[in-house]
């Protein structure tokens, strides 16, 4: 029997057109967050819009379209972050090192911290409201969870808290952020500074 009888004749239909745009749509935006979180970690939250559509490989009417403000760019950006590092804490709660999956962690909420350069200030001054605290939630919950389990494993002393540990890596973003080499430097601090959390 031929193979390609078996296959349904669905398989062979042209995707209707408003799919093939939508995809295309969804590509677009990821590029321009790719690209404006990128620029953002360079150059700052001002950085130039032209700029973004540039390195994303879109028009600047195609940015706008999607993002009609700097605003709306600058939030997108920072919520796409806070995002990836909850998707990143789930997926360390499987690492069998729990003391190290929540360094691991807290290392690249340094990272993402160092590379705001200046996108907190930026979205307090003229963002919505929620986004703050809907985000600050998100990372609080992600990270507790890492923490409850390196508790449970004796890997940090009883009385550390969450709020304590994101409070220490956003003063060593803040200390290292205008650093020629921030990021490394950022960790560097955070090395020494989570020694003194580990249960000894």
């Amino acid at each position: 029997m031929d193979g390609w009888a078996a296959v349904p004749q669905a398989a062979f239909q042209r995707r209707p057109a408003s799919a093939c745009v939508g995809i295309a749509t969804t590509r677009n935006v990821d590029r321009i967050i790719a690209a404006a979180g990128a620029l953002i970690a360079e150059q700052g939250a001002d950085a130039s819009l032209e700029e973004v559509a540039r390195r994303a490989r879109v028009g600047s009417a195609t940015l706008h379209r999607h993002f009609p403000s700097r605003q709306a760019l600058l939030e997108a950006v920072f919520k796409d972050r806070v995002e990836t590092l909850c998707a990143k804490a789930d997926d360390l709660l499987c690492d069998p090192g729990p003391g190290e999956a929540l360094l691991i962690w807290l290392r690249a909420v340094g990272a993402h911290a160092v590379a705001n350069r200046g996108l907190g200030a930026s979205l307090i001054r003229g963002g919505d409201p929620t986004l703050g605290s809907t985000c600050h939630d998100m990372i609080i919950n992600a990270g507790d969870a890492l923490l409850a389990r390196a508790r449970t494993a004796d890997a940090v002393r009883p009385e550390i808290a969450i709020t304590h540990l994101l409070k220490l890596v956003s003063a060593i973003a803040l200390a290292t952020e205008h650093d020629p080499d921030g990021p490394a430097e950022a960790d560097r601090l955070l090395a020494i500074a989570i020694d003194g959390v580990r249960a000894h």
